[in-house]
């Protein structure tokens, strides 16, 4: 008999698993770590990335269509997420190094605003770390995700957000992932209750339509619905021109669109461009000038409409790169046209050279924020005052561009009261040392039938919970001396 205690059995440790290289998450983590680290856009930087991952044959359609998701879900809900990730590690925010926090931030998306299983999560988070970063951190990260999975979001919430009554603006800041000062802006220019910012907030989160133009003269909506079928093409809210995608249409696919005769614009650039073509005249309508013409969607607008009446339109921009973007979008357009690169505020054209001008001026692009949701992270308040002077001398350049009886739209992709009403009262009254100009208001909102919701006038101020459009701002003015 063998009286020798039975040994125990060596612990078996778990066979190594080598991580599975998913191409989707290297995708998504490659487009975030591109907007961190270069100052890029998600919408310039993901595409060609798609293109390259379809040209392999294991990445199809719906690959596309998750990592698109995860690469905005993510950018969207970043401030979230942030306050989420704070209380699961034992540092502070800033001490993790970014592309860690991509991972964790990839890893709460896909717990917290998606419907993948939380094992497949946190299985698929955790083999991305292995790949991107090293087994170490690989660990960290398990860790991390293991901690956001024991609440779902609105539990989060609850902790980490504080109380409405207590802190409106951060409540909302966190809740709907804007910075406060963004928050706060928003709800000066809106106005209202709670009911309404909450609305605009969760608005600025939701994946936008995407929409097409018809350019007029030059195709028609029905050609474009004939294209795309029944099942793909929806009519546009609001502008006579414009036609929805539904999800997943391909405008590149459209031979109209390929052929420049039609276009992706918002409807709310799309209303703008048609107001001012529309704004009541007296004497001539024959020069048109768009003053800051990059990229050139409104500018190809207007040199149809302005061709359909005999007009020219001279299309000025900056910057020559961008100039070179406006002369690809007017090719073909039947009418008169020039693209010049001009500084609008050293205009090389005379006084009262034009009936119709616009300035579409540069900004901080609060009304955008559905389509680049980086940018909210990005702005700053100071950002306001580096734009203001710009904003000025073009919308003053613009009203000397003008004939007497011309009109001149103001337009700005921000609802910020900064970049909008603020700019035009302050050219009109000369504030800042300069001389008044002699121009008067023209109510825009008649040159937008069927749409409600415009305000008080005499300006516009589009929303996105309210029209589905881009927050695009219009001032209509004509000079008169």
């Amino acid at each position: 008999m063998n009286d020798q205690p039975r040994r125990r059995p060596a612990k078996q440790s778990k066979p190594y698993r080598r991580p599975q290289k998913d191409p989707v998450r290297i995708l998504a983590f490659e487009a975030l770590r591109a907007v961190d680290e270069r100052d890029a856009y998600a919408n310039l930087v993901l595409p060609p990335l798609l293109k390259k991952a379809r040209e392999k044959d294991d990445f199809d359609g719906r690959d596309a269509a998750l990592a698109t998701e995860l690469v905005y879900g993510t950018l969207r809900r970043q401030g979230t997420y942030d306050a989420i990730i704070a209380p699961c590690i034992d540092r502070p925010l800033r001490e993790v190094d970014p592309p860690v926090l991509d991972v964790l931030a990839l890893g709460a998306h896909q717990l917290l605003g998606t419907r993948i299983p939380t094992h497949a999560a946190v299985s698929a988070s955790v083999d991305l770390a292995r790949v991107v970063l090293g087994d170490g951190r690989a660990k960290f990260v398990n860790a991390v995700l293991r901690k956001i999975a024991q609440n779902d979001l609105d539990a989060w919430l609850e902790k980490v957000a504080p109380p409405y009554d207590e802190d409106a603006e951060d409540h909302l800041a966190v809740v709907h992932s804007h910075p406060r000062w963004i928050v706060s802006a928003l709800w000066d220019s809106l106005g209202g209750g709670r009911a309404g910012i909450e609305d605009l907030l969760e608005a600025d989160n939701e994946r936008p339509e995407v929409t097409l133009v018809a350019r007029p003269g030059r195709s028609t909506t029905d050609e474009l619905f004939n294209v795309l079928g029944e099942d793909s093409g929806l009519p546009g809210r609001w502008s006579p021109y414009a036609v929805r995608l539904a999800e997943g249409g391909e405008p590149g696919a459209i031979e109209a669109v390929r052929e420049g005769r039609a276009g992706v614009q918002d409807e709310g650039s799309q209303l703008v461009a048609i107001a001012l073509a529309n704004a009541p005249l007296d004497g001539p309508d024959e020069r048109w000038l768009d003053g800051c013409a990059g990229p050139g969607g409104k500018a190809a607008m207007l040199a149809a409409l302005a061709a359909g009446r005999g007009a020219s339109l001279l299309a000025s921009e900056k910057q020559p790169h961008r100039a070179r973007l406006v002369e690809r979008a007017l090719a073909g357009n039947p009418g008169p046209y020039q693209v010049i690169a001009a500084d609008g505020t050293r205009p090389p054209w005379r006084e009262g050279s034009f009936d119709r001008v616009l300035v579409d001026v540069p900004c901080t692009g609060l009304g955008a924020l559905r389509r680049r949701p980086e940018a909210r992270w990005r702005r700053r308040p100071e950002d306001l005052e580096g734009f203001a002077p710009l904003q000025r001398g073009l919308l003053r350049e613009a009203l000397k561009a003008v004939r007497v009886g011309g009109v001149v739209g103001y337009a700005t992709c921000s609802p910020h009261l900064a970049e909008t009403r603020v700019v035009v009262e302050d050219v009109l009254k000369g504030r800042g040392g300069q001389q008044p100009v002699e121009a008067e208001w023209v109510d825009a909102r008649p040159l937008m039938p069927g749409v409600p919701a415009l305000g008080d006038g005499p300006d516009v101020q589009l929303w996105p919970h309210l029209h589905g459009t881009d927050a695009m701002y219009l001032a209509l003015l004509r000079r008169t001396a």
